[in-house]
Protein backbone atom coordinates (compact mmCIF):
# COMPACT_ATOMS: atom_id res chain seq x y z
CA UNK A 1 0.00 0.00 0.00
CA UNK A 2 1.50 3.24 -0.52
CA UNK A 3 0.98 5.58 2.09
CA UNK A 4 -1.70 6.96 2.02
CA UNK A 5 -4.08 8.41 5.51
CA UNK A 6 -4.96 4.72 7.22
CA UNK A 7 -7.84 4.51 9.21
CA UNK A 8 -8.94 1.52 11.16
CA UNK A 9 -12.31 1.00 12.10
CA UNK A 10 -13.29 -1.69 15.04
CA UNK A 11 -16.69 -3.49 14.36
CA UNK A 12 -18.42 -5.74 16.36
CA UNK A 13 -21.95 -5.39 13.79
CA UNK A 14 -23.86 -3.57 16.37
CA UNK A 15 -25.96 -0.42 15.39
CA UNK A 16 -23.60 1.64 16.38
CA UNK A 17 -20.27 0.07 15.31
CA UNK A 18 -22.07 0.65 11.53
CA UNK A 19 -22.35 3.84 12.21
CA UNK A 20 -18.58 4.36 12.71
CA UNK A 21 -18.03 2.86 9.55
CA UNK A 22 -20.17 5.40 7.60
CA UNK A 23 -18.38 8.07 9.73
CA UNK A 24 -14.80 6.25 8.56
CA UNK A 25 -15.52 6.13 5.17
CA UNK A 26 -16.67 9.32 4.56
CA UNK A 27 -13.88 11.04 6.52
CA UNK A 28 -11.57 8.52 4.11
CA UNK A 29 -12.79 9.87 1.23
CA UNK A 30 -12.11 12.82 2.25
CA UNK A 31 -8.73 11.87 3.70
CA UNK A 32 -7.91 9.75 0.48
CA UNK A 33 -7.23 6.85 2.95
CA UNK A 34 -7.06 3.27 3.09
CA UNK A 35 -9.55 1.91 5.36
CA UNK A 36 -9.57 -1.66 7.27
CA UNK A 37 -12.91 -2.68 8.86
CA UNK A 38 -11.55 -4.89 11.80
CA UNK A 39 -13.65 -7.66 14.20
CA UNK A 40 -11.80 -9.43 17.19
CA UNK A 41 -14.39 -12.68 17.79
CA UNK A 42 -16.06 -12.30 21.07
CA UNK A 43 -18.02 -15.12 22.32
CA UNK A 44 -20.67 -13.26 23.40
CA UNK A 45 -20.88 -11.29 20.47
CA UNK A 46 -21.37 -14.57 18.28
CA UNK A 47 -24.32 -15.90 20.83
CA UNK A 48 -26.05 -12.24 20.13
CA UNK A 49 -25.42 -13.16 16.29
CA UNK A 50 -26.03 -16.89 15.90
CA UNK A 51 -29.16 -18.54 16.99
CA UNK A 52 -28.89 -21.90 18.62
CA UNK A 53 -25.02 -24.24 18.81
CA UNK A 54 -23.30 -24.21 15.02
CA UNK A 55 -19.60 -25.26 15.32
CA UNK A 56 -16.65 -23.12 15.58
CA UNK A 57 -15.96 -23.33 12.05
CA UNK A 58 -19.61 -22.17 10.93
CA UNK A 59 -19.39 -18.80 13.39
CA UNK A 60 -15.78 -17.70 11.55
CA UNK A 61 -17.57 -18.45 8.05
CA UNK A 62 -20.50 -16.23 9.22
CA UNK A 63 -18.34 -13.48 10.76
CA UNK A 64 -16.13 -13.28 7.48
CA UNK A 65 -19.57 -12.82 5.39
CA UNK A 66 -20.69 -10.27 7.42
CA UNK A 67 -17.38 -8.52 7.17
CA UNK A 68 -16.82 -8.98 3.69
CA UNK A 69 -20.61 -7.45 3.04
CA UNK A 70 -19.81 -4.56 4.97
CA UNK A 71 -16.66 -4.08 3.17
CA UNK A 72 -18.45 -4.49 -0.34
CA UNK A 73 -21.21 -1.73 0.48
CA UNK A 74 -18.14 0.73 1.19
CA UNK A 75 -16.09 -0.35 -1.75
CA UNK A 76 -19.50 0.67 -3.92
CA UNK A 77 -20.31 3.64 -1.99
CA UNK A 78 -17.02 5.54 -1.26
CA UNK A 79 -14.08 3.97 -3.97
CA UNK A 80 -15.22 6.46 -6.43
CA UNK A 81 -15.30 9.43 -4.01
CA UNK A 82 -12.02 9.24 -3.04
CA UNK A 83 -11.71 6.36 -0.62
CA UNK A 84 -8.07 4.78 -1.62
CA UNK A 85 -9.20 0.61 -0.41
CA UNK A 86 -11.06 -1.13 2.18
CA UNK A 87 -10.66 -4.36 3.46
CA UNK A 88 -11.89 -6.58 6.53
CA UNK A 89 -9.73 -8.12 8.89
CA UNK A 90 -10.54 -10.77 11.68
CA UNK A 91 -8.35 -11.36 14.25
CA UNK A 92 -8.47 -13.03 17.54
CA UNK A 93 -7.49 -11.86 21.00
CA UNK A 94 -8.36 -9.20 24.07
CA UNK A 95 -10.46 -6.99 22.34
CA UNK A 96 -8.93 -3.57 23.47
CA UNK A 97 -5.55 -4.98 23.52
CA UNK A 98 -5.94 -6.36 19.78
CA UNK A 99 -7.45 -3.63 18.68
CA UNK A 100 -4.61 -1.54 20.17
CA UNK A 101 -1.35 -3.32 18.53
CA UNK A 102 -3.23 -3.70 15.20
CA UNK A 103 -3.65 0.03 14.75
CA UNK A 104 0.37 0.77 16.03
CA UNK A 105 0.91 -2.54 13.74
CA UNK A 106 -0.41 -0.98 10.34
CA UNK A 107 0.66 2.67 11.36
CA UNK A 108 -3.13 3.72 11.92
CA UNK A 109 -3.67 7.46 12.13
CA UNK A 110 -7.11 7.40 13.29
CA UNK A 111 -9.24 4.59 14.80
CA UNK A 112 -13.52 5.32 14.20
CA UNK A 113 -14.97 3.33 16.91
CA UNK A 114 -19.09 3.39 18.08
CA UNK A 115 -19.78 3.58 21.48
CA UNK A 116 -21.59 0.66 23.09
CA UNK A 117 -24.28 3.47 24.45
CA UNK A 118 -24.68 2.96 28.64
CA UNK A 119 -23.89 -0.48 29.76
CA UNK A 120 -25.91 -1.92 32.25
CA UNK A 121 -23.44 -1.72 35.20
CA UNK A 122 -23.57 2.44 34.33
CA UNK A 123 -19.80 2.09 34.39
CA UNK A 124 -19.17 4.32 31.22
CA UNK A 125 -21.16 6.62 29.06
CA UNK A 126 -19.21 5.98 26.69
CA UNK A 127 -18.69 2.07 27.00
CA UNK A 128 -16.00 0.01 28.61
CA UNK A 129 -13.82 -1.22 25.17
CA UNK A 130 -14.03 2.56 23.53
CA UNK A 131 -13.60 4.42 26.80
CA UNK A 132 -10.45 2.14 27.10
CA UNK A 133 -9.51 2.18 23.72
CA UNK A 134 -9.15 6.20 24.29
CA UNK A 135 -7.56 5.62 27.49
CA UNK A 136 -5.15 3.87 25.69
CA UNK A 137 -4.10 4.66 22.82
CA UNK A 138 -0.98 6.38 21.22
CA UNK A 139 -3.26 7.13 17.67
CA UNK A 140 -5.90 10.04 17.69
CA UNK A 141 -9.20 7.99 18.53
CA UNK A 142 -12.99 9.18 16.80
CA UNK A 143 -15.91 7.93 19.01
CA UNK A 144 -19.25 7.97 17.17
CA UNK A 145 -22.06 7.84 19.90
CA UNK A 146 -25.19 5.20 19.40
CA UNK A 147 -27.83 7.14 16.99
CA UNK A 148 -25.53 9.18 15.08
CA UNK A 149 -25.67 9.29 11.34
CA UNK A 150 -22.82 11.24 9.50
CA UNK A 151 -23.44 14.35 8.45
CA UNK A 152 -20.50 16.77 6.99
CA UNK A 153 -19.75 18.72 10.23
CA UNK A 154 -20.78 22.56 10.08
CA UNK A 155 -19.06 23.28 13.11
CA UNK A 156 -16.40 21.78 15.00
CA UNK A 157 -15.49 22.46 18.55
CA UNK A 158 -11.89 22.59 19.71
CA UNK A 159 -11.49 22.62 24.08
CA UNK A 160 -8.45 24.33 24.46
CA UNK A 161 -6.76 24.56 28.30
CA UNK A 162 -3.64 26.35 26.59
CA UNK A 163 -0.89 24.62 26.24
CA UNK A 164 1.71 24.40 23.71
CA UNK A 165 0.78 21.36 21.90
CA UNK A 166 -2.66 22.96 20.94
CA UNK A 167 -0.84 24.95 18.36
CA UNK A 168 0.08 22.05 16.22
CA UNK A 169 -2.95 19.94 17.21
CA UNK A 170 -5.52 22.93 16.00
CA UNK A 171 -3.74 21.91 12.57
CA UNK A 172 -4.86 18.58 12.44
CA UNK A 173 -8.50 20.03 13.30
CA UNK A 174 -7.48 22.96 10.35
CA UNK A 175 -7.25 19.86 7.48
CA UNK A 176 -10.97 18.15 8.75
CA UNK A 177 -12.38 21.43 8.70
CA UNK A 178 -11.00 22.40 5.14
CA UNK A 179 -12.47 19.32 3.98
CA UNK A 180 -16.21 19.92 4.89
CA UNK A 181 -15.96 24.34 5.03
CA UNK A 182 -16.74 23.89 8.87
CA UNK A 183 -16.27 26.32 11.03
CA UNK A 184 -14.38 26.30 13.48
CA UNK A 185 -14.71 27.67 17.67
CA UNK A 186 -11.70 27.33 19.80
CA UNK A 187 -13.13 27.06 23.40
CA UNK A 188 -11.97 27.50 26.81
CA UNK A 189 -13.99 27.19 29.27
CA UNK A 190 -13.02 28.34 32.90
CA UNK A 191 -14.86 26.94 36.20
CA UNK A 192 -14.78 28.87 39.41
CA UNK A 193 -11.72 27.48 40.35
CA UNK A 194 -9.95 28.37 37.21
CA UNK A 195 -10.92 31.50 36.03
CA UNK A 196 -8.93 33.05 33.10
CA UNK A 197 -8.73 36.43 33.11
CA UNK A 198 -9.35 38.15 29.71
CA UNK A 199 -5.81 39.45 29.24
CA UNK A 200 -4.25 36.13 29.35
CA UNK A 201 -7.25 34.80 27.05
CA UNK A 202 -6.10 37.47 24.20
CA UNK A 203 -2.67 36.24 25.15
CA UNK A 204 -3.01 33.34 23.73
CA UNK A 205 -5.21 34.11 21.07
CA UNK A 206 -2.54 36.07 19.56
CA UNK A 207 -0.34 33.43 20.14
CA UNK A 208 -2.20 30.63 18.27
CA UNK A 209 -3.02 32.82 15.30
CA UNK A 210 -0.36 32.10 13.63
CA UNK A 211 -0.66 28.59 13.21
CA UNK A 212 -4.58 28.63 11.82
CA UNK A 213 -4.53 29.65 8.42
CA UNK A 214 -8.05 29.10 8.30
CA UNK A 215 -10.65 32.16 7.81
CA UNK A 216 -13.79 30.31 9.51
CA UNK A 217 -12.43 30.37 13.52
CA UNK A 218 -13.88 31.43 16.48
CA UNK A 219 -12.21 32.19 19.54
CA UNK A 220 -14.08 31.70 22.70
CA UNK A 221 -14.14 31.93 26.73
CA UNK A 222 -16.44 30.95 28.84
CA UNK A 223 -17.02 30.80 32.19
CA UNK A 224 -19.02 28.83 33.92
CA UNK A 225 -19.75 28.12 37.79
CA UNK A 226 -20.24 24.59 37.60
CA UNK A 227 -17.38 21.79 36.27
CA UNK A 228 -15.77 22.53 33.11
CA UNK A 229 -17.30 19.26 31.47
CA UNK A 230 -20.67 20.28 31.97
CA UNK A 231 -19.75 24.11 30.55
CA UNK A 232 -18.50 22.33 27.67
CA UNK A 233 -21.30 20.29 26.61
CA UNK A 234 -23.26 23.12 26.92
CA UNK A 235 -21.27 25.25 25.10
CA UNK A 236 -21.45 22.38 22.16
CA UNK A 237 -25.35 21.83 22.95
CA UNK A 238 -25.57 25.64 22.47
CA UNK A 239 -23.20 26.42 19.55
CA UNK A 240 -24.86 23.86 17.39
CA UNK A 241 -21.32 21.92 17.45
CA UNK A 242 -21.48 18.85 15.21
CA UNK A 243 -17.97 17.69 16.81
CA UNK A 244 -16.17 17.98 19.46
CA UNK A 245 -12.39 17.91 19.56
CA UNK A 246 -9.82 18.25 22.31
CA UNK A 247 -6.08 17.05 23.08
CA UNK A 248 -5.44 14.43 25.08
CA UNK A 249 -1.97 14.50 27.22
CA UNK A 250 -1.48 12.46 30.51
CA UNK A 251 -2.72 14.54 33.66
CA UNK A 252 -4.39 17.28 31.71
CA UNK A 253 -6.75 19.07 32.36
CA UNK A 254 -9.00 16.84 29.73
CA UNK A 255 -8.25 13.71 31.75
CA UNK A 256 -9.14 15.12 34.76
CA UNK A 257 -12.87 16.04 33.46
CA UNK A 258 -13.07 12.91 31.22
CA UNK A 259 -12.13 10.42 34.45
CA UNK A 260 -14.13 12.81 36.59
CA UNK A 261 -17.35 13.08 34.99
CA UNK A 262 -17.49 10.43 32.66
CA UNK A 263 -19.38 8.18 34.43
CA UNK A 264 -21.86 10.77 36.33
CA UNK A 265 -22.52 13.44 34.45
CA UNK A 266 -20.98 13.96 31.01
CA UNK A 267 -23.70 13.10 28.51
CA UNK A 268 -22.79 14.55 25.31
CA UNK A 269 -20.73 11.69 24.32
CA UNK A 270 -24.52 9.95 23.59
CA UNK A 271 -25.00 12.63 21.21
CA UNK A 272 -21.96 13.85 19.86
CA UNK A 273 -18.95 12.92 18.05
CA UNK A 274 -15.67 13.06 20.17
CA UNK A 275 -12.54 13.41 18.42
CA UNK A 276 -9.50 12.98 21.00
CA UNK A 277 -6.10 13.87 19.61
CA UNK A 278 -3.43 11.34 21.33
CA UNK A 279 -0.56 13.20 18.99
CA UNK A 280 -0.34 17.13 18.54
Amino acid sequence: MANHFKILCPTDFSECSLNAIEYAAKLGEKYRADLILFHVPDKEDYQKLVVGEPSVSDQYAFIQKKLDNLVNTVVEESLSKGLQSCRGLVKEGKTVSTILSFAEEMQADLIVMGTEGINEFKQNYVGTRSSKVVEKSEIDVLIIPKRVFFKPPRKLVYATDYMEEDKIAIQKVVEMARFFDSEIDIVHVSSKERAIDKGLHLTMVQEMEPFIKYQKVNYVLKSYRDEPGLGLENYLITAKGDLLVMLSKKKTWFEQIFTKNLSRKMSYFINKPLLILKRA
